[in-house]
């Protein structure tokens, strides 16, 4: 056996039980507080990417936020443009379920989306069904926000797709 074809062999189970994370990791402290107001008040622009793990394949896009608060209940609309052209909007209603707690609904959801705010940071956690070519796929997402020291709202999801890791997501935002 040769000593690439080894290494590869004694990598193969770390690279496997890596992949396996269901929620990404919390940020790095020192960090400043959010609350899914603070996180989503008025309007943001960004750029992301959704990223394959097995393919290596990567989708990118940019996306315009306008939000407001009214009473418990946070309405975000989101415009997408992909690096293919293709554009989407996608409307979240959140309502708040208690202290540091919300329950949220968009278009793609499949139930509700489960939201805990923990001081510096934001788990939100949701099934969505999206439409390809080739159907309807159901994907899990976990996602942690939070505030980068400059002041970017960073969102960082983990994707899955029955039950097991596929893919990533890393969204940044400004206030505009």
């Amino acid at each position: 056996m040769t000593l690439t074809r080894r290494a590869l062999v004694l990598a193969a189970p770390a690279v496997a039980l890596g992949a396996c994370a269901r929620n990404p990791a919390s940020p790095p402290p020192p960090l400043p507080p959010i609350t899914l107001e603070t996180a989503f008040a008025g309007r943001a622009v960004g750029s992301g990417v959704f990223r394959v793990w097995l393919t290596g394949q990567e989708r990118r896009f940019t996306a315009r936020l306008n939000s407001r608060l009214r009473g418990d209940r946070l309405t975000v609309v989101e415009d997408f443009v992909y690096d293919d052209g293709d554009e989407n909007r996608l409307t979240w209603v959140f309502d708040r379920a208690g202290p540091g707690r919300w329950t949220g609904r968009r278009e793609d959801t499949v139930g509700a989306a489960q939201v805990i705010e923990k001081g510096t940071e934001i788990r939100l956690t949701y099934t969505a069904d999206f439409e390809s070519p080739d159907g309807v796929t159901r994907l899990g997402f976990s996602d942690v926000l939070y505030f980068a020291p400059d002041g970017r709202l960073i969102n960082d999801a983990i994707v899955t797709r029955w039950g097991l890791p596929v893919a990533s997501v890393r969204f940044e935002m400004i206030r505009v």
